[in-house]
């Protein structure tokens, strides 16, 4: 008996001992397992006399009973020690400020930013969005806008066309948003007031110009519309959009084949270093070409240029925001840095508008 007491001694030593789970099932094992000296001990009571096996039978069944209780109790210990443990290392201070998660990190893009200030500039003075394919007829690209057939923005040194179909025709990806206007006014009924923003395509390639770009265009078809109409419609939405209280701007005679007459508009900045302040000194900076739209488009969409008269005009949306914004180089504009995106970009929830401010 002495043997069992000493055993029992070293092993409830052992659970008390152990620090983890795994140190005490390390001990379980040592102890009963297979080959535990606890079970190894009952093995030998088939070897022993009756009156041996009553004496140890109930002496070891009594041990390995003791034995398990304080395993059980060892191990809910350690179970607390380590949940106590574990709550102490994942502890979250709620004063802290919550971390910026996605839905503030993201940014808009300078592109998507300034086509929205365009929107709602213009929507306040009743202009609707209208959009059209970016791959278009040459009926729609050049014929119904009054280009002739020798122009030379109907060369492939300009033009990026597609290859031809097995009539001869080529359809070609759109070199400005006038296709638009052609699609407006030949399925809808004057008056009209649009803006046509989208993407088009040229062969061209610097620090200002890309194969890509931005355009935004916008036309008015009504009965007598006139070219002071159009001068202030350009000097409002240039106040709104550069956010200045007054604006200078001189409009000088040039050459579109969709207007007649034609004009391209500058406007007065000031150059300090490297900033452009717009509306301040005696510098001009050219931004849009604009006129009356020519009687042959007018005809060419079956309206009567006798009853009818209207106004266009286009500008470069990637150009306003290198102007607004005071990107140097367009090129940055779709080269996918984050970085780029990071300094430049918006936030996404700051929706521009005419009373909070389109930049704000």
């Amino acid at each position: 008996m002495s043997e069992l007491n000493s055993l029992e001694q070293e092993i409830l030593a052992n659970i008390a001992k152990a620090d983890s789970e795994a140190a005490l099932e390390d001990v379980r094992v040592a102890a009963l397992g297979k080959k535990g000296k606890i079970s190894e001990m009952m093995k030998t009571l088939g070897k022993m006399t009756p009156e041996e096996r009553k004496e140890m039978g109930p002496a070891l069944n009594g041990l390995k009973g003791r034995v398990g209780d304080a395993l059980g109790a060892r191990k809910d210990v350690l179970k607390e020690e380590a949940l106590k443990a574990r709550l102490l290392s994942e502890t979250l201070d709620v004063t802290l400020p919550t971390r910026a998660g996605s839905m503030f990190e993201g940014r808009v893009h300078p592109i998507a930013q300034v086509t929205q200030e365009l929107t709602a500039i213009f929507a306040d003075m009743g202009f609707a969005v209208a959009e059209g394919p970016d791959i278009e007829t040459d009926f729609y690209n050049f014929t119904a806008l009054n280009f002739p057939p020798d122009h030379p923005a109907r060369l492939e040194h300009d033009t990026f066309f597609l290859p031809e179909k097995e009539d001869g025709s080529q359809m070609v990806l759109r070199t400005h948003t006038s296709p638009v206007q052609i699609r407006t006014m030949t399925s809808q009924e004057p008056p009209i007031r649009v803006i046509c923003p989208g993407r088009t395509y040229r062969c061209d390639s610097d620090q200002t110009h890309t194969p890509m770009f931005h355009q935004v265009e916008g036309l008015v078809i009504e009965e007598g519309a006139h070219m002071g109409h159009l001068k202030w419609v350009l000097e409002e939405f240039c106040k709104a959009f550069f956010e200045v209280d007054n604006i200078k701007m001189r409009f000088r005679a040039s050459h579109f084949p969709f207007t007649e007459p034609s004009m391209e508009v500058d406007i007065g900045c000031q150059r300090v270093g490297n900033e452009l302040r717009i509306g301040e000194g005696d510098d001009w900076l050219e931004i849009l070409g604009c006129g009356m739209v020519h009687p042959n488009v007018l005809r060419n969409c079956d309206l009567d240029p006798d009853k009818y008269t209207g106004f266009a005009w286009g500008m470069g949306i990637d150009r306003l925001a290198m102007l607004k914004y005071g990107m140097p180089d367009l090129r940055a504009f779709f080269n996918g840095d984050k970085r780029w995106l990071d300094h430049y970009g918006f936030a996404p929830l700051d929706i521009p508008g005419l009373v909070g401010g389109l930049s704000s």
